[in-house]
């Protein structure tokens, strides 16, 4: 069962990254986009790490892929750079890409990752959170501030100003 779950949500996950790549659209790039740290969730939880897993959907998908799609539609630009085909090179990337994952995933087989152990208890996600809670809240609000500057940033940057033609005479 963990194998199938895991199959599927490497698919979910990469094939969202290259739909993120490849789609016309930034609407629906952005849209899929969100789908693959949402597969990278899904690993943690199959990790039994419920905890990474909630912060990386609350963080990534809520909070960045959100920014970025309300970025792109405040911007409403669907072409912002100028995209030339060459389908040599688009192969060349997908051969590079197919090379890169089989001798990385090689290099993971051959480490013996499965024989590690350890002796060290299972931490509790609650203490964790306690601790984030505790000792680190002085940087969570000052990331909080940060993010709330730069979405701020963003909606001052992609005002528009209506120019009407009488404007424009004068």
């Amino acid at each position: 069962m963990a194998d199938a779950a895991f199959l599927a949500l490497s698919v979910i996950t990469i094939g969202s990254a290259i739909a993120a790549l490849e789609l016309r659209s930034l609407i629906y790039g952005s849209i899929a986009l969100m789908g693959t740290p949402g597969g990278v969730a899904g690993f943690f939880l199959l990790l039994d790490s419920p905890f990474v897993a909630m912060f990386q959907i609350a963080v990534y998908v809520g909070s960045i892929a959100v920014l970025i799609l309300f970025t792109v539609m405040l911007v409403k630009r669907e072409l912002i750079f100028k995209k030339v085909e060459d389908r040599r090179r688009k192969f060349a990337g997908i051969g590079l890409m197919l090379v890169f994952m089989l001798s990385l995933g090689a290099v993971i087989m051959d480490s013996g990752i499965k024989t590690i152990t350890t002796d060290e208890p299972a931490v509790d996600f609650r203490d964790i959170g306690a601790d984030f809670l505790t000792y680190y809240w002085p940087a969570l609000i000052l990331m909080g501030l940060i993010l709330a500057g730069s979405v701020i940033g963003a909606l001052i940057l992609a005002r528009r100003e209506d120019i009407t033609d009488e404007q424009r005479a004068n």
